[in-house]
């Protein structure tokens, strides 16, 4: 999927048990976590984030996170949404 240009896409909000997902076209791959409870749960997130990342094929691209304490199921559908967007044609935009 990713032989497509990324363009700049969010899911989410930074709402009480939610997370912003920010993709921005990149080079290489980077990861950007912020989350209250990163101390905690910060392993398990990256571990989530991969998996959705490693399922869409994305091998470039800046992902940042901004965690209100979402729960997995939510981490991942932000991300999931967020990357389908940022492979959406442009076409009729």
């Amino acid at each position: 999927m990713n032989s497509k240009q990324m363009k700049r896409a969010r899911a989410g909000t930074l709402e009480s048990g939610d997370v912003l997902v920010t993709i921005e076209p990149a080079d290489s791959l980077e990861i950007k976590l912020h989350s209250p409870v990163i101390n905690q749960f910060g392993d398990a997130i990256m571990r989530s984030v991969r998996e959705v990342i490693d399922s869409f094929g994305v091998t470039s691209g800046t992902i940042s996170l901004e965690d209100q304490g979402a729960l997995d199921c939510t981490i991942r559908a932000r991300l999931a949404t967020a990357i389908r967007r940022s492979f959406e044609d442009e076409e009729g935009a």
